[in-house]
């Protein structure tokens, strides 16, 4: 999966050490939404990652946390902040 622009996206997190070069280590840069206390990011799934989705119908989230995952949100909607 690769991480997306999104409207509401108001900070761009960049991999670590790479503070002006895109792709330094081979992460791409991560458009986020965030109000202080939460943060929203958006993917897309390639065409391979769309067809295994559709015959297992599996989702697997990897959070780089050594001992717990914190609380997290994975859902397939449209658009997930709507306007007011």
């Amino acid at each position: 999966m690769k991480p997306r622009w999104f409207k509401w996206a108001n900070r761009r997190l960049m991999p670590s050490g790479s503070e002006y070069s895109e792709n330094v280590t081979g992460v791409d840069p991560l458009w986020i939404w965030t109000d202080g206390e939460q943060c929203l990011s958006c993917w897309q799934p390639t065409l391979w990652e769309r067809i295994q989705l559709l015959f297992h119908g599996r989702i697997w989230v990897s959070v780089l946390s050594g001992q717990t995952q914190p609380p997290i949100c994975v859902t397939t909607e449209k658009e997930y902040l709507k306007e007011v």
